[in-house]
């Protein structure tokens, strides 16, 4: 849970999920995005992905992420049950 709480702590890393919410994208659509350089992006995804809330699927030379909610859906769960 640490590395979970470690990926969402990052605006980047947030963003990031904000737009894989909307559809699955490449890295190269998601380094559009951004104004940072592909290596740090890459850095990001990697994070994102040891965490359980990305995916990624290699198709041909490309790589596509998509977002796994059920990571988050869990880590809800959780905070539901420590208010009770």
């Amino acid at each position: 849970m640490n590395s979970l709480f470690k990926a969402l702590n990052d605006p980047i890393r947030r963003d990031i999920l904000k737009y894989l919410r909307e559809r699955d994208l490449t890295a190269g659509e998601i380094a559009d995005l951004f104004d940072i350089s592909k290596p740090s992006i890459s850095h990001h995804l990697d994070i994102l992905r040891h965490a359980g809330l990305v995916s990624s699927e290699k198709q041909g030379q490309f790589i596509t992420y998509s977002i796994n909610t059920t990571v988050l859906d869990e880590v809800l769960e959780w905070i539901i049950a420590l208010k009770r």
